[in-house]
């Protein structure tokens, strides 16, 4: 090897060396940072391509599942609701069979008819009471069913269909005018009562079978987000323990290395020793 002073060739090396060095502890202290061995395009573009591709599918998915928690939120109270209706044509039954005696006083058959009136306002408060976020499934305000988000391309909708229970509609048949002031008149109301009853029943049922099959599907999106979220860990996550190992082989080398490039350094100073005594 030719001693110059003008080319230290080792030294030369020894500090490629050290740079090396220096850019992969850069590396490996970014992924302990970041928790992440793929942050970058830089580091890996074809991995990172398909991790963000995902990750915008989760985030998506966050958007289907806020729809399908206000669908659950609107067939909760609709179902509130409907069991109400239920309800309340159970008592207005127990008036309308109570009004077919025909021993009632005047007074009395007043007093059953004002209580059947009564149930039928309360009936349509309890409809128009049954609003979440502006929709009413139930008191026939809205003239389609409704759809919601199912899936992350918002090329698929899961529907919660209309059930109208309003007086005088095609489920309920009982009139706002409808009284039982007379047997005649109570025998044509429990006529139409007992198919209402069914009716509604049925129609009620239809809304918890639809928010049935919602709370599947949410929960279904909610498993695919977790897989989605480990299927991109699986990409980009770096092994932290691997990587610590790693940082102390570095910084062990980074030692040598400048111990190294210091030898190379001082190396021409042999050439003053050829000198002495000239």
């Amino acid at each position: 090897m030719t001693l110059s002073v003008n080319t230290n060739q080792p030294a030369l090396i020894a500090l490629q060396n050290l740079n090396r060095t220096n850019d992969d502890m850069q590396s490996v202290q970014t992924r302990i940072n970041t928790g992440l061995s793929i942050s970058t395009a830089k580091d890996n573009a074809a991995v990172w391509s398909i991790a963000q591709e995902q990750r915008a599918d989760m985030s998506a998915l966050g958007a289907v599942k806020m729809s399908l928690d206000r669908a659950t939120s609107i067939a909760d109270v609709a179902l509130a609701a409907g069991e109400s209706v239920s309800d309340l044509l159970k008592l207005m039954r127990e008036k309308v069979v109570a009004a077919k005696d025909t021993s009632l006083t005047t007074t009395s058959r007043q007093s059953l008819n004002a209580d059947f009136q009564g149930i039928l306002k309360n009936l349509t408060q309890v409809l128009k009471s049954a609003v979440f976020d502006g929709a009413n499934l139930l008191d026939g305000s809205q003239t389609a069913d409704m759809t919601f988000l199912a899936d992350a391309d918002a090329g698929q909708s899961i529907t919660l269909g209309l059930q109208n229970l309003a007086l005088g509609g095609t489920i309920n048949t009982l009139l706002p005018t409808d009284d039982v002031l007379s047997v005649s008149n109570a025998t044509a109301v429990l006529a139409r009562l007992d198919t209402t009853m069914s009716a509604v029943n049925q129609a009620v049922g239809n809304i918890g079978t639809q928010a049935k099959q919602i709370d599947a599907h949410k929960t279904f999106v909610n498993k695919l987000t977790d897989v989605l979220e480990t299927g991109v860990g699986n990409l980009v996550d770096a092994d932290l323990a691997k990587e610590s190992a790693r940082l102390q082989a570095l910084q062990v080398k980074q030692q040598l290395g400048a111990q190294a490039l210091s030898i190379a350094n001082n190396a021409p100073q042999i050439i003053l020793s050829l000198f002495k005594g000239q």
